[in-house]
């Protein structure tokens, strides 16, 4: 016979030796107990809650109100200024006292603006309420389950176990049946 029909007769035999084997092992058997108590394994964790809060504020600001006529009073005084200025020395020291006569004659013609126009010009603060909101955390404690110690009877006898949700009236068991010896 040749070698090799043998070892593929060999190979076939082994092969079906071994799935009549694993055919006929043993299935595991499964089965009901009725539940008597399921109590939940609770947990104390502490919680943080962003909370948004808005109050209400006060802002306060500033404004610059001018006299009527303050312009035109401060051209006219930095022009006569400007002119007497132009009236002291000569080359650039010339241009120096134009220069600082024109901003002394501003500086007089707007004070003199300000004088004339009275109280109730230069600047006026004012107030104005703004919503302001802020984000703090609040703690507080919670409770979690983190499973069940579950107790149930089987053919008279009382076992115990955990599991993570509540299993109801009745959980399913498997039955491990082993020859003694």
């Amino acid at each position: 016979m040749n070698s090799k029909r043998m070892i593929a007769r060999l190979a076939a035999a082994t092969m079906l030796l071994a799935f009549s084997v694993a055919g006929n092992a043993q299935r595991p058997v499964y089965d009901y107990a009725k539940v008597i108590s399921a109590q939940p394994i609770i947990r104390y964790v502490s919680v943080k809650t962003p909370v948004r809060e808005c109050w209400q504020d006060t802002e306060y600001y500033t404004t610059y109100h001018r006299p009527p006529g303050a312009a035109g009073s401060t051209l006219a005084g930095a022009i006569i200024g400007g002119v007497v200025g132009h009236q002291f020395g000569s080359g650039s020291g010339n241009d120096a006292a134009t220069v600082a006569g024109t901003l002394i004659g501003a500086a007089i013609g707007n004070n003199s603006a300000h004088r004339r126009a009275g109280v109730g010009y230069g600047p006026v603060r004012y107030s104005r309420p703004v919503e302001r909101c802020g984000t703090r955390y609040r703690d507080h404690r919670e409770q979690r389950i983190d499973g069940y110690n579950v107790v149930y009877r089987y053919h008279g006898q009382k076992y115990a176990t955990r599991m993570p949700y509540d299993p109801g009236d009745r959980i399913k068991v498997r039955i491990d049946i082993r020859p003694a010896g």
